[in-house]
């Protein structure tokens, strides 16, 4: 492909301002729709001030990456397999979460600094990668169904369930007809359409309280750590595992797609700063940064690959992280948008997964189906596990067995490179 920028040219203030407005509507729905979710749990009642945590973590980051790690036009968001771990380990509380964030955070920048990060990714074949990306959609399906049910107290659930599948089908046409920018941008679209059609039918949604502050920095910046039980502590590192996968294959096709040179150091140096990313997600209390993928299409549709483009985009995430009144508005998305839009991004994680596993010719006999079919069907099984049945687990081993994820992706470890596993050639 032929492009406008390159990955090191500097686009002029205009072309700048515009191609970082570009990005910034790509990264804002990311940062909402999974910001809002974790907030939602938090007893504290400081929605607005996580929010602001984690629009200030990710345009760190993103800085951090774009000038000292991998060096490419990747735009980062918050980690959705991080997310099946924290509803996992409600019940642990959030000190021993954060502290299993910095843990795992800080072992895989160490592994990726040390350069020990090719060890971990043989585990990982394309029949895993295809079950992993898989997962995360359906073991996040229990999430959005209690989303795009929950009027708030004050519309009836068949009401919004019955938006809901009227919305997805809109979103779902558009993303079909729709072609370059707006395609890359449909969430943000999906959001601001959605929440004005929620209005028009069921009455105003809680804005924000008319005496926050415009400007201020988000307070309690250090979040509290415990030492996390052994349970929650691998199921973490398990997750990491993924996030490992999912960050190494965001790199990888950015630089593809652009025929970078010394791909190996940007990996390790990309997902060294992904890993310090999390470790300081831990200790700020928020949910710790990814790469995404979808970056190779906005690349795609703007003909910009120059990474000096999302500068402006992370700056004006950092300029939100200042505002609580922005915040608020933000946080004012009605429930049921946000699960469309989840389930929206979910199901493109789903034709990923599918995409992959048809260029590697990862389903060629039975017993490769079973591979693949089993850990779904097992984990989503378990995702939707009554909580009577789950709180009768060991406390120790609960954050294991309750996890959907989590056991999905050890039975497919099991299946790949035990039970099924092939001789080497």
């Amino acid at each position: 492909m032929e492009f406008t920028y390159g990955i090191d040219d500097r686009p002029g203030p205009a072309a700048l301002l515009i191609f970082g407005l570009q990005w910034l509507a790509v990264s804002v729905p990311a940062i909402l729709i999974i910001g809002k979710v974790v907030a939602a749990l938090q007893t504290d009642g400081s929605a607005i001030s996580y929010l602001q945590r984690l629009f200030l973590l990710i345009a760190l980051v993103m800085l951090v990456q774009l000038y000292l790690g991998h060096k490419l036009p990747l735009v980062i968001g918050p980690a959705t397999v991080l997310l099946i771990g924290i509803l996992a380990s409600l019940d642990q509380g959030f000190g021993a979460i954060n502290a299993s964030l910095v843990i795992g955070g800080l072992l895989l920048a160490g592994l990726a600094a040390a350069g020990l990060f090719d060890y971990l990714k043989r585990l990982f074949t394309p029949r895993v990668i295809v079950v992993v990306l898989m997962l995360i959609a359906f073991t996040l399906a229990p999430v959005i169904l209690n989303l795009i049910t929950d009027g708030g107290g004050t519309v009836p659930a068949t009401h919004t369930f019955l938006f809901a599948l009227a919305f997805a089908l809109v979103l779902f046409l558009a993303n079909g007809f729709l072609k370059g920018i707006w395609k890359s941008t449909l969430a943000l679209w999906a959001i601001i359409l959605g929440t004005l059609a929620y209005v028009v039918l069921f009455g105003a949604v809680p804005l924000p309280p008319a005496d926050i502050a415009p400007l201020a920095l988000p307070g309690g910046l250090l979040a509290p750590l415990a030492v996390p039980d052994v349970g929650v502590l691998a199921a973490f590192l398990i997750c990491f595992l993924a996030l490992a996968v999912n960050d190494l294959g965001s790199i990888q096709s950015v630089g593809g797609l652009l025929k970078a040179d010394a791909m190996g150091e940007r990996v390790n140096r990309g997902v060294t700063v992904t890993g310090l990313g999390n470790a300081l997600a831990g200790i700020t209390g928020v949910i710790g940064p990814v790469n995404f993928s979808l970056s190779p299409g906005v690349i795609a549709a703007t003909g910009c690959a120059s990474r000096f483009a999302l500068v402006p985009a992370a700056v004006a995430l950092g300029l939100v992280a200042a505002s609580p009144l922005a915040i608020g508005y933000l946080s004012s998305i009605p429930g049921p948008v946000i699960g469309v839009v989840l389930a929206y991004v979910m199901a493109a994680q789903i034709a990923a997964g599918l995409m992959l596993g048809q260029e590697s010719s990862a389903v060629g006999t039975f017993d490769e189906g079973l591979i693949i079919g089993i850990p779904l069907l097992l984990g989503t099984v378990v995702a939707f596990l009554p909580a009577a049945i789950a709180a009768g687990f060991p406390a120790t081993v609960r954050p294991l067995i309750a996890n959907g994820f989590v056991v999905g992706v050890i039975a497919v470890l099991v299946l790949e490179h035990i039970v099924y596993r092939r001789p080497q050639n």
